[in-house]
């Protein structure tokens, strides 16, 4: 399925209404602009739109398909169909974006591609797309996740990356974004930081909601074909939000379609700290080099941030992201730890299938959704699988379950 950019937003300066931009220093910047004009001509370029849509044809497997879950549909009372990004080569939708990244790096002349992780899954596609162009690759991530996605670990080290651990703060996602900039301007001339989300200065937003806008390519014309009809509702979780604005982005103008965004409310909204909830409790601050929706301090820095899921614990979120809230475009909710942990159990008991934890808080409200009556068809852009997650879920979770931890 061909690979379309025809997107009117962001501006010329990398803005979602207030929102985006580039706020970074004027000597990066200059290398910034070269990005950004790098990737407005590749993008229109037939060559490099072949290669990568032969690269998600016979490398990623695309078009991942969408499944009717018709187990989890008979429980809860609403059709729920999800949109099979956890069966792409690397287990996840980053694979998207990393690939374009890679190609983009290596037409600019760039030697070494870096980048941040957050649950490893940006890292290990990170890693693979590295390899397959013949790149060096340094992937940051914080102490915390290097424990507990031990197997994503390992997968960067096999596919040739160094992982470099984040070690202050809390020593998470968060951390790992800012040793990633900080080993970025060691040699912004022959390294491309990959940004592994719709977040960054421009043009990254764009950029990766471009590279990600297959997902919503394919599944608006194979949800027609199979019901003849569009999804009454879609739903994704959303840290940086590079998977739900990959799938909401072929329905915005779709107003019938309700787009629900799921943030990780984490042991609750109540306490600073404890959650990731950055468009539900947070304010318009900049960070990382741009102005979204931020969870920070009467001062202005950002907070402490937590989630089970390690790809969601972030402070801020995509800055399209927070001009679909300011406009009712996207209604953003929020599951906790508890709730996506049983939705992690209930889609593999149920359905077969074991979701990433950053996946399960979008099963955990689409199931919500259908149980407080909405009868609507509803597709969850199942974002990742759970491989990376089942040690640590079985350690913290598993005697809950059933499920003997014989680590």
């Amino acid at each position: 399925m061909k690979n379309t950019f025809t997107f009117d937003q962001p501006d010329k300066d990398g803005f979602f209404g207030e929102y985006g931009g580039s706020y970074i220093p004027e000597q990066l910047q200059e290398i910034m602009d070269d990005i950004t004009a790098s990737y407005l001509d590749i993008r229109r370029d037939p060559d490099f739109i072949s290669e990568l849509t032969d690269l998600y044809t016979h490398f990623v497997g695309r078009p991942s398909p969408i499944f009717h879950a018709k187990n989890l549909s008979a429980k809860y009372g609403a059709d729920i169909y999800l949109k099979r990004e956890d069966l792409n080569h690397t287990g996840a939708h980053k694979i998207n974006h990393c690939l374009g990244e890679a190609l983009l790096a290596k037409k600019m002349g760039k030697k070494k591609l870096i980048a941040e992780t957050g649950a490893g899954q940006h890292g290990v596609a990170l890693a693979t797309a590295a390899a397959l162009v013949g790149l060096e690759c340094d992937i940051y991530m914080g102490e915390v996740d290097i424990k507990k996605e031990h197997p994503n670990v390992v997968r960067m080290q096999i596919l040739g990356a160094t992982v470099i651990p984040a070690t202050h703060g809390r020593k998470t996602l968060k951390e790992a974004v800012d040793a990633a900039f900080e080993g970025y301007l060691k040699d912004p001339i022959n390294q491309l930081y990959a940004i592994g989300s719709v977040v960054g200065p421009h043009p990254f937003p764009m950029m990766v909601r471009d590279f990600q806008s297959i997902v919503g390519n394919e599944a608006k014309v194979q949800f027609q074909e199979m019901t003849s009809a569009l999804p009454d509702n879609i739903v994704a979780c959303v840290g940086g939000g590079s998977n739900a604005i990959g799938i909401f982005s072929a329905f915005l103008d779709d107003t019938d379609v309700k787009l629900h965004g799921v943030e990780p409310s984490g042991h609750g909204l109540e306490q600073d700290g404890e959650h990731a909830a950055s468009i539900t409790k947070g304010s318009p601050g900049v960070m990382h080099g741009f102005k979204s929706y931020m969870l920070q301090d009467q001062e202005g820095e950002p907070m402490e941030v937590y989630s089970v899921a390690s790809g969601l614990d972030y402070p801020s979120v995509g800055p399209q992201h927070s001009y679909l809230k300011d406009i009712g475009r996207v209604s953003y909710s929020t599951v906790g730890d508890a709730e996506a942990i049983d939705a992690f159990f209930e889609l593999s008991r149920l359905e077969g299938i074991i979701p990433a934890i950053e996946s399960a808080h979008a099963i955990a409200h689409a199931l919500k959704l259908a149980s407080s009556g909405e009868n609507g068809s509803i597709l969850v852009n199942l974002s990742g699988r759970g491989d990376k997650d089942i040690d640590f879920v079985v350690e913290n979770y598993g005697s809950d379950y059933g499920v003997a931890n014989t680590l």
